[in-house]
């Protein structure tokens, strides 16, 4: 089997796709624009042949370094980023030189629109909040009264994160939004009151679920980034039994095959007409691709797994053969910003919690928006736990 893998170094942990890819079997290549010295070792044994282009965005690149390793290696079986960026590309190459293993352009209007989502959400019957395409502030007030009034968040209807994402509280904010209106499409919804919960899978060629777990994340990652606010969130191996449902129904409904995803859901703090009652789960997009930063290693932390192997034996044999041990434990993230001074030291940290610490380091500044400059990620067996690890590295200097 022939699998490419575009832009394998990025993020750095990327390496551990291609490494279980070989060691099931697979033969795996790389196509990225990193030089092949600045490779780390680990993701070069686990390369075939690397393939460096001038810039990735150049579609004619791309096509001309898949068509290299077709002509030296034969039919391509397999191409994938695992990286929201590079899905339309991945999907272009996969339709140009016949890789029917994974999604094809004219599947990619559900994946990307969030206006396109809200009519797959209902046929699984999955609550989820009202929605406008952004036109005018004629149009914005109507909407407004029709769902009861302000706040509203406003974000592009194609987009990853939280970036240009605005709450709306007010006259005044929408004025000023309808008067610096970006040139891209934007959709105007209605504001949930209640934490963001994700459902991550590993799903085989018919959907079905070979691993699933559940990230829990603070109210508004809009305010994250925007703000400049400390991030602290953390994985687990429960996954509650509503989320559950919704996110295996929603798995089927936007008809995913063969891939990691990231479904993320509101989970309700205050009950809402026709959406649910305090503690339900409501839609509020799906990610096919796994979940961002370093997510995917703290689900083998929180799992006591490794979805990296699970995830290349869904790819060379389509079924999960690593056991399930199950972790019962919780993976907590928590970083700060350059930007503040808080109470306790780098070595205080690390003196307090180094024994149950797993990841400890700079994050790239692609991420640091929304991730933060610097990170702590410890293994911990209480949400009580979690909360007094978040505290500690966040208490701010005066």
């Amino acid at each position: 089997m022939n699998f490419i893998f575009v832009s394998p170094n990025f993020p750095h942990t990327y390496w551990n796709f291609c490494d279980r890819l070989k060691k099931n079997g697979v033969n795996v290549l790389g196509i990225g624009d990193a030089p092949y010295d600045s490779l780390e070792e680990p993701l070069k044994a686990a390369l075939t042949e690397y393939y460096k282009v001038g810039n990735m965005e150049n579609y004619d690149e791309m096509y001309r370094a898949v068509a290299y390793f077709a002509f030296k290696y034969g039919k391509i079986d397999w191409l994938e980023s695992n990286t929201e960026y590079w899905l339309e590309q991945d999907a272009r190459l996969r339709e140009d030189f016949n890789i029917q293993t994974g999604v094809q352009p004219h599947e990619l209007a559900l994946w990307k629109s969030k206006s396109a989502m809200k009519p797959v959400y209902k046929e699984a019957g999955i609550p989820t909040a009202r929605n406008h395409k952004v036109t005018d502030i004629a149009a914005a007030r109507e909407f407004l009264d029709e769902i009861g009034g302000f706040p509203v968040i406003v974000k592009p209807d194609v987009g990853v994160g939280a970036a240009d994402t605005w709450k709306l509280e007010n006259e005044k904010d929408l004025e000023w939004f309808y008067n610096n209106l970006p040139e891209h499409p934007y959709v105007m919804e209605e504001f949930v009151y209640g934490n963001i919960y994700s459902y991550d899978a590993i799903c085989d060629l018919n959907g079905d679920v070979l691993f699933e777990s559940s990230n829990w994340f603070p109210p508004s990652i809009a305010d994250m980034v925007n703000k400049g606010l400390d991030l602290a969130y953390y994985t687990t191996d429960y996954v509650p039994e509503q989320l559950k449902k919704y996110g295996r129904a929603a798995l089927k409904a936007f008809k995913v095959r063969s891939r990691f995803v990231h479904f993320e859901f509101f989970r309700l703090t205050q009950a809402r007409k026709n959406l649910g009652e305090v503690g339900d789960f409501v839609g509020l997009e799906v990610n096919m691709r796994p979940a961002g930063g370093y997510t995917p290693d703290m689900m083998d932390y929180a799992h006591n797994t490794d979805v990296y192997e699970i995830w290349a034996e869904m790819v060379a044999y389509n079924e999960r053969r690593l056991p399930d041990i199950g972790g019962d434990r919780f993976c907590a993230y928590a970083s700060r910003r350059d930007i503040h001074k808080y109470v306790h030291t780098h070595e205080e940290i690390m003196e307090k919690y180094g024994d149950r610490m797993k990841m400890c380091e700079r994050m790239p500044d692609v991420l640091s928006g929304a991730m933060g400059n610097q990170m702590y990620t410890a293994v911990l067996d209480s949400i009580e736990e979690v909360e007094a690890y978040n505290e500690f590295i966040h208490a701010r200097a005066e």
